[in-house]
């Protein structure tokens, strides 16, 4: 039975590489990152980037589960593929003293084992002197298994591995597919290719191709990139990513100074004030294209001072993503026929726990559960 996984981002390339290491005959279709975004007409995917913030800590039961499963694994998956891409610096959430959100951070953190300290404001001050926080706040530092994955690399190499494992990897955009009496056909760039059945897990861009049958709410994202030197970034080599969540659950995040392609460094920080939504695959690419929000990444700007007011920037810039919702705020696997699944939303959290939400989506289309990978200790 030949499966087709629409979308070679975090989720799809997941499910592609549990399904041919389970012995599956699998077709992985989706187009390579354009070189210039400013001009690119094609699908757009928000992986195309070197830092998410990766922990097991979330006030959610759902995420904490799917992370742990999917950090547990990342050494297997750079075995695998002879690609790394996670570095283990740890994790501050911090917040108001007593907020719901601090207090279900503990509570999941105590029901799920995961290692972690409570640490009050004076303690957060003294463990990491480079953040500013108000009096009041306190945080959770999750020491170990935490850090920060390159989302870039971490496709590549689930990509690597599910062709090592036997898997046909087709380099372009699906523009359809079409589901007959005995089987489905995609349409894509490169020609047409048949299958049994299919997994989408096409981001922002599976409601398009599932003709809205997935209840999707893309929403615009700014984040912002701080450039610093060398020697600052040597300076803060230790500092773990940051996520300040209000009393209300939502807040920015901080990644550390991470290099680039381009061979500099950068503080990157996201968060958005500003919730708009985005329709058709035309308003999707219309917003990459724009580069993002300027007022937001004003914001950005005036909250990373505020936070590390010792920050030395010589430069920043901002850019454009997007987050794919769904109304419960978790991750959609399901089928939506006997031959068609999805795999998708990772609702600002599923860059770190993709390779379980693959796994789930690769049993889903199957049918059945797949043997569970060995956990690491």
């Amino acid at each position: 039975m030949r499966i087709a996984v629409i979308g070679r981002g975090l989720i799809g390339a997941a499910a592609a590489r549990h399904l041919a290491r389970a012995g599956q005959d699998v077709v992985l279709i989706g187009p390579d990152e354009p070189p210039r975004m400013a001009d690119h007409h094609g699908v757009f995917g928000s992986h195309y980037d070197e830092g998410r913030i990766t922990r097991s800590l979330d006030p959610d039961p759902f995420w904490s589960r799917v992370s742990h499963a999917s950090i547990a694994r990342y050494t297997e998956i750079e075995a695998q593929a002879g690609i790394s891409f996670y570095t283990e610096r740890g994790v501050v959430m911090a917040g108001p003293e007593g907020s719901r959100a601090m207090e279900c951070i503990g509570a999941v953190a105590a029901r799920d084992g995961i290692e972690c300290d409570r640490l009050d404001d004076v303690e957060l001050a003294r463990r990491f002197p480079d953040f500013h926080f108000s009096p009041g706040t306190m945080g959770w530092h999750e020491p170990r298994r935490a850090g920060f994955i390159s989302p870039r690399r971490l496709v590549a190499a689930q990509t690597r591995a599910a062709e090592r494992a036997g898997a046909q990897v087709i380099a372009a955009r699906v523009l359809a597919f079409d589901e007959g009496n005995d089987g489905i056909t995609i349409r894509h760039e490169a020609g047409q290719t048949e299958a049994a059945r299919v997994l989408v897990a096409a981001g922002a861009y599976t409601g398009a191709l599932t003709g809205g049958a997935v209840p999707l709410t893309v929403m615009a994202r700014t984040v912002a990139f701080f450039e610093v030197s060398e020697a600052e970034a040597a300076r803060l080599s230790a500092l773990p990513p940051l996520i300040y969540l209000h009393a209300h659950g939502d807040g920015p995040y901080l990644l550390p100074p991470i290099r680039y392609p381009d061979g500099r460094w950068y503080l990157k920080m996201g968060g958005d004030s500003v919730d708009r939504p985005l329709g058709s695959p035309t308003e999707i690419g219309d917003w990459f294209r724009s580069g993002g929000n300027p007022e937001v990444a004003r914001d950005l700007n005036e909250q990373i001072r505020a936070r590390m007011p010792g920050l030395q920037v010589t430069a920043t810039h901002h850019a454009a993503c997007v987050t794919s919702f769904t109304p419960e705020d978790q991750a959609r696997i399901a089928m939506l026929s006997d031959r068609v699944g999805v795999a998708t939303a990772g609702c600002g959290r599923g860059a770190k726990c993709s390779d379980e939400l693959g796994r789930l989506g690769a049993e889903a289309i199957l049918g059945h559960t797949l043997p569970r990978p060995a956990q690491a200790d």
